[in-house]
C-alpha cells in the first residue's frame, strides 16, 4: 500500500475518532467541567442541557462545593423562563443539602418569589394562593429581621388582596344561587380581613393586579 494511501486512512481515522468523541456519551469529568458546561448552556439559555449537566455533575461529584452554587444558578434561570416549578425544585434540594441559616433564609425567599410569580388565575390558582399566603406568613415568623422581609410583606399583601377579592366573588355567587349559610362562612372571613374592599381597586387581567400593583 502507497504511504499516501495509509496516512489518508489514518487521517481519515483520527477525523471518525474525533467526531465519536465529540458526540458521545460524556462522563468521568471534574466536577469543573461539569460546572462550566452547565454555565455555558445556562448563557446561552439552553435551559434543558443545563440541567443534564447539572445531573452530570451532581451524579459524578456529590460532595462538591460547586453544587452550592449551580443549584441556585439553575433555579434563577428556570424562574427567568416562568419555569417556576423546575425553580422551586432546584431551591428545595438546596434547601435540603446545606444547612447554612442564611443560605436557607434567602433559598425560602425565592421560593416565595417563584410561587407568586407562578400565580395567574384568581380562580384557577386558589390553593396555589393560599399556600403562597401560608407560606409568607411562616417566613415572615421565622425570620423577623431578614434583609428579604419588605419583599416578602409586598407579596403577602398583594396575595392578600387577592384572597380578598376571592372571597368576595365566592360570597356574592353563594348569595345569588341563595345559599346563606356558606356566603355567611365568606361573608365572615372579609370581616376577620385587615384589607378593605375601599382599598382594592381590581384591574381587567389578575396578572397585572398582582405584579404591577
Amino acid at each position: 500500500m502507497k504511504r499516501v494511501q495509509i496516512a489518508g486512512i489514518l487521517a481519515l481515522l483520527l477525523w471518525m475518532g474525533g467526531c465519536s468523541s465529540k458526540n458521545g456519551p460524556e462522563y468521568n469529568k471534574s466536577d469543573i467541567y461539569w460546572y462550566q458546561k452547565m454555565v455555558h448552556y445556562v448563557s446561552t439559555g439552553e435551559l434543558d442541557k443545563a440541567d443534564d449537566y447539572f445531573t452530570s455533575l451532581q451524579s459524578e461529584h456529590f460532595a462538591s462545593p460547586l453544587l452550592k452554587e449551580a443549584m441556585l444558578i439553575l433555579a434563577q434561570a428556570h424562574m427567568d423562563e416562568e419555569e417556576y416549578l423546575l425553580a422551586k425544585y432546584y431551591l428545595d434540594e438546596y434547601i435540603k443539602r446545606f444547612g447554612d441559616p442564611k443560605s436557607i433564609q434567602f433559598a425560602k425567599f425565592l421560593k416565595i418569589k417563584a410561587s407568586f410569580l407562578a400565580f395567574k388565575n384568581i380562580n384557577r390558582d386558589q390553593k396555589l394562593l393560599q399556600e403562597t399566603i401560608q407560606e409568607a406568613k411562616k417566613y415572615k415568623q421565622e425570620y423577623p429581621s431578614s434583609e428579604f422581609l419588605p419583599m416578602v410583606d409586598t407579596i403577602l399583601t398583594k396575595l392578600t388582596m387577592a384572597q380578598y377579592v376571592l372571597d368576595e366573588e365566592i360570597a356574592a355567587l353563594y348569595e345569588r344561587r341563595d345559599k346563606p349559610k356558606a356566603a355567611k362562612f365568606y361573608r365572615d372571613r372579609l370581616k376577620n380581613s385587615w384589607v378593605k374592599k375601599s382599598q382594592i381597586e381590581v384591574p381587567k387581567k389578575w396578572y397585572d393586579y398582582l405584579i404591577n400593583w
